[in-house]
């Protein structure tokens, strides 16, 4: 069913006529619960930036989250990142994610924030709890809520919206008719508008982002290798994320000939789900890598990917991040 809704939703289709009514009470709910959050939103005391999405699935937000940490710290900012954690169940929250944490405590976008990033990273269900933490253990002085645009009870003061460029909103229906958590006029609402990789339709204002890739590193010893070294044989592809069609393309396009494996997105890896019989090389996303190491074998590398913005876009985003200095109230 949900491969079916996929596919619907993404088609060049109306929205399904039964499934409209269930979008309008979708709709209903969801503009009531947003407007008593944002009369309740809580201050943590620093600055607050979201990155999300209004749509389902994979739109990039993990690798330009990253990007924006870095950035963020050339531009002389301390940032932490809170998140949800989805895939993860701690002990107890909030959880401070450690970069040796297995993605059964923290979820695998965390981790891999913490690896990449090297910044604080704090998980919980309850954003402004997250965030607090984050605050209170020092050494942060703006917080990034990865995967927040709808958890309005944390206060932002700087909203970024990412959309799949070659996916779009989908038919522009909200769920479960079409794939929008909220409707295309938010983004009228929002900051910035970041477009990962060439759009098909137009968003007036939006800022580009490409995701460029690395050579493949085999998660059992680091050692990188180029793509050119992979061709001429064919390599298993794996992905469990928001769009794998995205990531297998991608290989195509490096000249790799590809046995492409999708599985749901958050995927809990077992030895069992990469047996495929042979001793072909496995390639998957980073996101993948984290959930795969504990059974690595010389069979299996992770593909890294950066976010790429140009210099004009950067200076966009650098210019909104500067007004937020010392504009924020310090109650917590």
């Amino acid at each position: 069913m949900k491969d079916w809704l996929q596919r619907r939703w993404y088609a060049p289709r109306p929205a399904p006529l039964a499934l409209r009514p269930l979008a309008a009470l979708y709709g209903a709910i969801s503009r009531t619960r947003s407007a008593r959050l944002r009369a309740h939103a809580q201050r943590v005391g620093v600055p607050v930036i979201v990155v999300g999405n209004i749509s389902v699935g994979g739109t990039g937000k993990t690798p330009f989250t990253i990007w924006l940490v870095e950035r963020l710290r050339e531009w002389g900012w301390q940032p932490g990142v809170v998140s949800r954690g989805y895939g993860g169940r701690a002990a107890g929250y909030p959880h401070e994610v450690r970069t040796d944490d297995e993605p059964a405590v923290c979820g695998d976008e965390p981790l891999l924030i913490a690896q990449r990033a090297r910044c604080p990273v704090v998980v919980d269900p309850d954003r402004v709890a997250a965030a607090r933490r984050l605050v209170a253990r020092g050494g942060v002085d703006i917080v990034i809520s990865d995967d927040g645009l709808q958890h309005l009870r944390l206060a932002r003061d700087l909203e970024i919206c990412l959309i799949d460029g070659r996916r779009g909103l989908g038919n522009g229906a909200l769920l479960p008719a079409g794939p929008l958590r909220e409707p295309p006029a938010r983004l009228a609402s929002v900051d910035l508008v970041v477009v990962n990789g060439a759009a098909h339709a137009p968003y007036a204002g939006a800022l580009r982002m490409d995701l460029e890739t690395a050579a493949p590193r085999r998660l059992l010893d680091g050692t990188a290798r180029e793509f050119a070294a992979f061709r001429g044989e064919r390599v298993h592809a794996v992905a469990g994320i928001g769009d794998p069609s995205r990531f297998f393309a991608g290989l195509v396009a490096a000249g790799l000939d590809v046995v492409p494996h999708a599985f749901g997105d958050h995927h809990a890896y077992r030895p069992a789900d990469l047996a495929f019989g042979d001793t072909r090389p496995v390639l998957m996303t980073e996101k993948d890598a984290v959930k795969c190491r504990a059974f690595a074998d010389a069979r299996l590398w992770a593909v890294p990917v950066a976010a790429r913005l140009s210099e004009d876009d950067t200076a966009r985003v650098q210019q909104c991040a500067a007004k937020l200095r010392g504009s924020v109230p310090r109650n917590a």
